[in-house]
């Protein structure tokens, strides 16, 4: 089969599933309305007519909430260096689109990414006519970088990314993918392995420039106010022993494992990292006979009674600095089931010593990095990190920890510099005479 036909094929699939997909985000709207507003973006269609748009216009994908969160230095940026420039800022998660929306200017503008049919993808790029695209981290879709293409338009993949896993699965669709990924103008990639990976799968001129992720500053007033926070505990005293991020699956061990601690236990924060199952989990919590207080039933400051609780469930958004500034140790969420791990970037960043099982594939160089600069452990299985990340919270060297996560978040900053100046280059490079 030719990559034309395989290309062909894909695309006639997904025009025939566009009403699967639909439905599914009619579906997902039952518990995140914000699935069921705009829906014709999807498909390409808008409601208003486009404005004039004046200035350097730069289109930047970011899928969901980590990847947006990861291009906010990168956006600041590419400001600093082309004063003017509009943002179109396309996203294809709830999460994701909530915030981006601190990320805009006056001028801005934020949409769904549209499906990636022949026609949608065609008529997103008529409509916002960009100099150039960002897509971050790992955003191959072959429609859509077939009509960057054909539009002339280039596209840079930053804070490039390819785990050994997603190779192996990106080979079984090789006639589809390796010509999107040989069609992108440039790949700054986080690691030596991802770029070696990312040249093996056919992207040109790839270099590698480190991850966003670690110039990403948590906001100070998110860091004073879980400090604060812990001065009721701090009388007890009582540890804090954070579960960060947590995915399905996680939380019947880590309750367990919790459960088989000797008493007087540390007080489990739990924040999952999908907002759909916060009732979820407050459920299970529930279930496992533990007394419960949740963060959306207070404001600014917990109440009295919430000290008292055996587990908190942090079920805000955009919260995670404070979380990680109240806790005196974390356990890594997605890495105690064969998912890949969350970023354990930030919570070093915010001084918090990390926990991580096995499954830390998404952020391979980050963990062994941490492990080597001792602001992390490594255990085998969640009843093991529990009883770590307890003993952890309480051992009288903590503050050395937190010191070793501080220097190891410090020492890898600087990719976003290197990549603005890349993105730079390329727009110049791709600008049209009369831009």
């Amino acid at each position: 089969m030719s990559h034309w036909l395989a290309r062909q094929l894909y695309g006639a699939l997904l025009t025939v599933l566009t009403p699967l997909y639909l439905l599914r985000l009619w579906w997902r709207g039952r518990r995140e309305p914000a699935y069921r507003r705009r829906v014709r973006e999807r498909l390409g269609f808008y409601r208003t007519r486009r404005r004039a748009i004046k200035g350097r216009v730069i289109w930047l994908h970011a899928v969901s909430l980590g990847e947006t969160r990861a291009a906010e230095p990168l956006i600041a940026a590419l400001r600093a260096h082309m004063p003017g420039m509009r943002l179109v800022l396309t996203c294809s998660t709830a999460t994701g689109l909530e915030a981006g929306r601190a990320l805009l200017g006056e001028e801005d503008v934020q949409t769904w990414l549209p499906y990636d049919t022949p026609g949608a993808t065609r008529r997103f790029l008529r409509r916002y006519r960009p100099l150039a695209g960002v897509l971050m981290e790992t955003e191959i879709w072959p429609n859509l970088l077939q009509a960057a293409r054909q539009a002339r338009l280039p596209i840079v993949l930053a804070n490039a990314r390819l785990s050994e896993r997603s190779q192996r699965k990106g080979e079984r669709f090789a006639l589809l993918l390796r010509p999107a990924v040989q069609s992108l103008t440039r790949v700054l990639a986080q690691t030596d392995g991802d770029a070696q990976r990312l040249q093996q799968a056919g992207a040109p001129r790839v270099e590698v420039c480190g991850n966003l992720k670690y110039d990403v500053a948590p906001p100070p007033k998110l860091l004073a106010r879980g400090l604060q926070w812990r001065e009721p505990l701090n009388h007890g005293p009582r540890a804090v022993v954070l579960a960060a991020s947590t995915r399905e699956g996680e939380e019947h061990m880590l309750l367990a494992a919790w459960r088989a601690l000797p008493a007087p236990r540390p007080l489990l924060l739990i924040v999952p990292r999908h907002p759909q199952r916060f009732n979820e989990v407050a459920l299970l919590v529930d279930n496992s006979g533990f007394t419960l207080a949740r963060r959306s039933s207070w404001g600014d400051t917990p109440p009295a009674e919430a000290a008292q609780a055996d587990v908190w469930l942090g079920d805000s958004m955009g919260e995670m600095p404070l979380y990680y500034a109240l806790a005196d140790v974390a356990l890594l969420g997605g890495s105690f089931a064969p998912l890949g791990g969350q970023n354990l970037i930030e919570a070093a960043a915010c001084g918090c010593p990390v926990v991580m099982g096995p499954h830390t594939f998404n952020f391979d160089e980050a963990a062994e990095l941490s492990l080597r600069a001792g602001a992390s452990v490594r255990v085998a299985e969640m009843s093991d990190g529990v009883q770590r990340a307890a003993a952890l919270a309480s051992d009288p060297q903590r503050n050395a920890w937190v010191q070793n996560a501080f220097e190891f978040a410090a020492a890898h900053r600087g990719a976003t510099e290197r990549m603005a100046r890349r993105i730079i280059e390329v727009v110049i490079a791709g600008r049209p005479p009369d831009a």
